[in-house]
């Protein structure tokens, strides 16, 4: 990812801003060799503050203008918008406040403003919540998506929107206008700002999606799931019962691990049988909780999804998982104890271990 910011792209940028008349000085100086992406970022944009207008009008002129070349497209969007954003806050007026808006909405068509939507965010909620309202009717999927994705309460890699985390309800008329959008790319952020909010009031995302449910639409059913995935996972009692999870009378052998000594880049793998011993079927949301072992020592939980079925009464369904320990850079892996659980319908059952283990270390 830190390569989507590179010397190709600043030099393509400083062209096209030479092209509307923006003399890129500081910007053809940048190097941002082994720097991570945020870093390069910010690097380019502070670049793009020296050599565009002083003026918050002129600077948006020459990013219009610029917009009108094709090229003018992708990651180089980024600090662009950033830099949008620095000059209309520093102007401090109301209209240079809405024409930043404006711009992000035009630079999000091709790359998505919900990076630097959130320091517009922070500055004034209350407008620019009311302009993002706007957006949901915006003909552009890419406009819509930006209402719900630049607005969420937890958006991964953003500044955050303390506001945002206080006032929960306060972005609800966005969401409830795009659930049922033509298209999968802005149901999918919708989903995720429920999933947000659930974080922080988790009766008010079960609220939403309870009024979405009694709306619904073909993709629904679906939207709310993935809304509500977090709230399952814990075993919310609504956001089970509104997605039609029922039944907590279950016997549960396992979860049963098959080797105790995993290497690291290998897999654990485990099995489990349950049982439904009540009377009538019960729809069954199976998760497992994998215990990592921290760097200090301790086991913290993570869920994962493993199934949704139904089960007869007195029938025994078997499952099984398998979860591997190959590097990947969303993760360490520690070498110790650790432990695999199983949840069904938000409660948990059985417990497991095993250690993982150096590959040197392997008989």
């Amino acid at each position: 990812m830190d390569e989507m910011v590179d010397a190709a792209l600043i030099g393509q940028l400083a062209r096209l801003l030479r092209q509307v008349g923006v003399e890129p000085t500081a910007l053809e100086a940048v190097r941002v060799a082994d720097q991570k992406l945020r870093r390069r970022v910010d690097v380019v944009r502070d670049a793009l503050l020296v050599d565009l207008p002083p003026g918050y009008g002129e600077a948006a002129a020459a990013v219009r203008a610029a917009f009108s070349d094709e090229a003018f497209t992708g990651w180089m969007l980024w600090p662009v918008s950033e830099a949008v954003v620095d000059r209309a806050l520093a102007a401090g007026s109301a209209r240079s406040f809405d024409d930043a808006l404006d711009v992000l909405a035009l630079l999000t068509t091709r790359l998505s403003g919900e990076f630097a939507i959130r320091r517009m965010l922070n500055a004034d909620l209350e407008r620019t919540l009311e302009v993002a309202t706007g957006w949901t009717r915006s003909p552009d999927l890419h406009v819509r998506r930006l209402a719900s994705e630049g607005t969420r309460s937890h958006l991964p890699w953003a500044a955050g929107v303390p506001d945002l985390v206080r006032r929960p309800g306060a972005t609800r008329a966005i969401v409830d206008a795009l659930y049922t959008d033509d298209s999968e790319y802005v149901r999918r952020s919708v989903a995720n700002h429920v999933n947000d909010l659930s974080r922080d009031d988790p009766d008010l995302a079960a609220d939403i999606v309870a009024g979405w449910l009694d709306r619904p639409e073909e993709n629904t059913p679906r939207v709310a799931g993935h809304a509500l995935r977090t709230l399952i996972k814990k075993g919310h009692p609504r956001a089970l019962a509104l997605m039609g999870f029922e039944g907590d009378e279950f016997r549960v052998d396992g979860p049963t691990v098959t080797e105790r000594r995993v290497p690291l880049g290998a897999a654990v793998d485990f099995t489990a049988r349950i049982t439904n011993t009540g009377t009538r079927p019960a729809r069954t949301a199976i998760d497992f909780v994998l215990h990592f072992r921290t760097a200090r020592g301790v086991l913290r939980p993570k869920v994962f999804k493993l199934a949704s079925l139904l089960i007869a009464p007195g029938d025994t369904v078997v499952v099984d998982k398998s979860y591997s320990f190959h590097a990947r850079t969303t993760r360490s892996f520690h070498p110790g104890e650790h432990a695999i659980g199983l949840q069904v319908n938000g409660r948990p059952h059985g417990r497991d271990t095993f250690h993982l283990i150096q590959p040197e270390e392997s008989p």
